[in-house]
């Protein structure tokens, strides 16, 4: 349902749009948020055309379709955007890579919460830029900040747990000094 949302959405902001035409704004947008891919955007817009949510407003040369939204599409997107609640436990790659930290040697660990933090910083910058390209009531402003603000708090995380395993070493390397039976 979130893809048909999606480019609901993306045809409500746009205007009457290809399948092509979606695919490269959803690069350029909703990859941010969401993955769709060319083979899961067509037939998708074929069943909401077949759904009423969708009109064919053109076809051109080698089965090129322009999509226009229904008052049916519209409605459905309504109704998705104030009732559906988002599932909170997902799928998060990076989450459990962050559950499973403690099963790598302390070296290892280290390069990849300093490899995370390196991406979240360069995540961060490419998203402050596209933040002042946007106006601050644009299409998809408030998910860019939504996104920075995770952001932020994944570089908080990091830096965090970066402390934490220097921390754990250097109190393992202060007790191995400490001769045995002194206080």
């Amino acid at each position: 349902m979130s893809l048909r949302a999606a480019l609901l959405a993306l045809i409500e902001a746009g205007g009457p749009s290809s399948g092509y035409d979606l695919t490269k704004r959803f690069e350029g947008s909703l990859a941010y948020v969401w993955q769709a891919s060319h083979s899961q955007i067509y037939p998708e817009l074929n069943r909401m055309a077949a759904d009423g949510l969708l009109r064919v407003e053109a076809e051109g040369s080698r089965g090129r379709k322009t999509y226009s939204i229904t008052a049916a599409g519209r409605s459905e997107l309504h109704q998705w955007l104030l009732e559906t609640k988002p599932e909170q436990r997902v799928r998060n790659e990076g989450a459990l890579r962050a559950f499973l930290i403690p099963l790598l040697p302390r070296e290892e660990a280290l390069g990849l919460l300093r490899e995370e933090l390196r991406h979240v910083e360069a995540r961060r910058a490419e998203l402050e830029t596209l933040c002042s390209d946007v106006g601050e009531s644009s299409f998809g402003r408030y998910a860019l900040e939504r996104g920075l603000r995770h952001l932020v708090a994944s570089r908080e995380w990091a830096l965090w747990a970066i402390e934490r395993l220097q921390k754990s070493e250097e109190a393992r390397t202060e007790t191995a000094r400490t001769p045995t039976g002194e206080l």
